[in-house]
């Protein structure tokens, strides 16, 4: 499913020196004994911090600091500043157009989208085409060129194998770095030309005294519905959903009250639902939940009944981008799920509506 909200991506090191992540300390110290493999492909976990790593080994690679014992990057230097403003010369950032305006980048880039055409999810040929005519040209800064392509599993299958030749036999001091979520759905040919570091989600109390940093007053409930990813947690927060929020949803849902999920994006409320199957059906077979809270969720029985449900979430959101109407989906969904619950829910589900109206 694809991705609802991205977080601001924070591009290579301060002036002070400092990581944008401080969980990519590990997989940077470890991409730096990779320095003769002109291809990298970053894999882990989503919301591990592919773009951030790999904006940061650009940083690294085109630094200008001249020093012998110069700790690179240096965060200082004009190519290191350029880098953080997306205008070295010699940097290149392949993503597709509608990861671009997720990002913000879209309007400064030039490509925003047409108002009647969606911007593609996919890596396009052409991408990959301008791309590999970019690097067969001279370095404007002398240290060699970078390109950047993220995520690797965006490439439809004409683009993968117009990337193979310059994989095989990069032109120059060409560096390329692709990301990647699942690199085994990725074409063979393209994972056997490129040198493979993992990426892994912090453990749980870094990733929440991370999220104190950013002002989340209560970490812990946005990083299980994360899925342990704090980057996520971060954005979920941005879309008016805490601690409270979470805890109350199940019961809301259990009452056939859509309220807390109208107005957000299809994605998001299908992820959620999806969130939540999941945990009803550990706990209809005595296992635990891991997105929501145990004690926000009422026991449930009928196993089958809940597997059903989640097959029509998963077809639903195979065709997210189709033109819904959005408040009668969700209505429906949340309908659908009422059922499965025991007739009464413990707790207020009255009291809790008004918390999660004021937590949009």
């Amino acid at each position: 499913m694809a991705t609802t909200a991205v977080t601001t991506v924070s591009i290579g090191v301060d002036e002070e020196g400092q990581l944008p992540l401080p969980w990519l300390r590990d997989a940077f110290a470890r991409a730096q004994t990779l320095d003769r493999a002109h291809a990298l492909l970053l894999c882990g976990p989503s919301g591990a911090g592919h773009l951030e790593l790999g904006l940061l080994l650009a940083q690294r690679w085109l630094c200008e600091d001249a020093r012998a014992d110069a700790v690179r990057p240096c965060g200082r230097c004009a190519s290191c500043h350029l880098v953080r403003t997306r205008v070295h010369p010699d940097l290149l950032i392949v993503v597709p157009d509608a990861l671009r305006v997720q990002l913000g980048w879209a309007d400064a880039d030039g490509v925003a989208a047409k108002s009647d055409a969606k911007p593609s999810r996919d890596v396009r040929v052409e991408q990959v085409r301008q791309a590999i005519g970019w690097s067969q040209q001279t370095s404007g800064r002398g240290r060699g060129k970078f390109l950047l392509l993220h995520p690797a599993d965006a490439l439809n299958g004409a683009a993968a194998n117009a990337l193979l030749k310059t994989l095989e036999e990069p032109p120059g001091h060409l560096h390329l770095v692709l990301t990647s979520t699942d690199p085994e759905a990725l074409l063979p040919t393209v994972r056997r030309r490129c040198q493979r570091l993992t990426l892994a989600l912090p453990a749980a109390a870094p990733a929440q005294a991370w999220l104190v940093r950013q002002g989340i007053a209560e970490p812990a409930a946005l990083l299980a519905l994360s899925g342990g990813s704090p980057m996520e947690a971060l954005a979920l927060a941005r879309e008016g959903i805490d601690a409270r929020w979470i805890g109350e949803l199940p019961q809301r849902v259990a009452a056939g009250d859509a309220a807390p999920l109208r107005g957000r994006p299809i994605p998001r409320v299908l992820e959620l639902l999806i969130k939540l199957a999941h945990d009803a059906m550990a706990l209809s077979v005595g296992g635990a939940p891991r997105y929501f809270p145990t004690a926000a969720l009422t026991p449930v029985a009928d196993h089958n009944a809940w597997v059903a449900w989640q097959r029509v979430l998963v077809r639903t959101a195979r065709h997210e981008d189709h033109p819904w109407n959005a408040a009668l989906l969700i209505e429906s969904l949340v309908t659908q799920a009422a059922p499965l619950w025991p007739r009464k829910p413990p707790g207020g589900v009255g009291r809790a509506g008004a918390s999660l109206h004021s937590a949009r």
